[in-house]
């Protein structure tokens, strides 16, 4: 654990300082006619340097482990790439995932962020939705100005990857949405899987199969480095949704339950349902539909869950799915360092703590 820790560490300044260099903290005439091109007529560089950078960064820099950004470079090196390209590209996924984070907390109405009030109550909902969207589309300058010099073809490939992952995120968000609005009462596990490839598994598919594109893997690894991707990042959802019930330092960054709050239907609200008897069933769908604040309500809402064992199942879950998806992915990976470590880095995933 404390080896892929310290490299997540490492990482963590590098991903900023090229996250930086995409899009700065002050915006200036520089980077407005590199990013939009000439003006036709004026620039406002404090308006957008307010309503866009601060907010922008406010976010940033209140940390996260920027996972995705080790994962394009471990991808990346996995194959026989430059690590040091990948890292410069990884913005591209780092970026995106921030602002769906910024989305997401708007939709959810949710109250913190990694310790903080969630931008759209430090800035409110207007300039929150509009700088998540923009976080969509800022990190594209690597690919239309093309710094970096990749091949053209490169360019074309990680286009079309963009286009289709970021539909994905966009479908798996309105089945979340419309699930925890209770307008669907039967969920399948499966349904809620594919759920979680569109909402989460797509960011880290992306950043596998970028480092992949980088590299110049053949086509069978990158297939299965996207695979793999997709796979850990349903596992890391499952994992966080484990830690929003039973974690007590991811607790203390986020709310206690909050996901009961919000009315997700987890893997282990699903199999809580499937399993507890009818009493105890209604309950659970009554508190999850009434999205309750007090704490005593959601504190009854997990001991139902935790009554059915369905934390150790989504646990067992979540190691069962990581375990499948490396025994695929190693065959088509020589052995390195890099390869270790990439196993190494999906453990790290569904045995986190926060």
């Amino acid at each position: 654990m404390g080896t892929i820790e310290d490299y997540l560490k490492k990482v963590q300044p590098l991903a900023d300082r090229e996250m930086e260099k995409v899009f700065p903290r002050t915006i200036g005439k520089k980077w407005l006619e590199y990013a939009l091109d000439r003006a036709d007529f004026a620039y406002d560089e404090e308006t957008l340097t307010k309503g866009a950078a601060e907010p922008i960064w406010d976010l940033l820099d209140r940390g996260g482990k920027r996972l995705r950004p080790a994962l394009v470079m471990l991808a990346c090196e996995a194959v026989g790439g430059k690590k040091e390209l990948a890292l410069k590209m990884s913005p591209l996924v780092e970026l995106i995932h921030n602002g769906t984070l910024i989305e997401d907390d708007c939709e959810d109405s949710s109250e913190t962020r990694r310790g903080k009030k969630c931008t759209h109550l430090l800035y409110g909902i207007d300039v929150a939705v509009n700088d998540g969207a923009a976080m969509y589309f800022i990190p594209l300058t690597l690919l239309y100005r093309n710094p970096y010099k990749l091949k053209e073809k490169q360019v074309r490939k990680i286009y079309d990857l963009y286009s289709q992952e970021m539909l994905r995120v966009s479908m798996g968000q309105a089945m979340d949405i419309w699930w925890h609005r209770g307008n669907k009462t039967e969920i399948s596990e499966q349904e809620y899987l594919q759920m979680c490839v569109y909402k989460t598994g797509v960011l880290t598919r992306f950043s596998a199969k970028l480092g992949a594109i980088i590299g110049n893997a053949s086509e069978k690894q990158e297939k299965a480095l996207g695979k793999f991707g997709e796979t850990i990042g349903i596992a890391f959802q499952i994992q966080d949704d484990i830690l929003n019930l039973a974690g007590e330092e991811f607790q203390k960054g986020k709310g206690i339950g909050e996901d009961i709050h919000e009315g997700k239907r987890t893997i282990m609200v699903l199999h809580a349902l499937q399993h507890a008897g009818e009493p105890e069933k209604q309950r659970l769908i009554e508190i999850l539909n009434s999205h309750p604040t007090e704490q005593a309500v959601i504190n009854e809402a997990i001991e139902i869950i935790k009554k059915q064992d369905s934390i150790e199942y989504a646990r067992e879950k979540a190691k069962a799915l990581v375990k499948a998806a490396w025994k695929k992915l190693a065959p088509a990976l020589k052995e390195s360092a890099a390869k270790k470590t990439l196993k190494d880095f999906a453990d790290y995933l569904i045995e986190r703590k926060i």
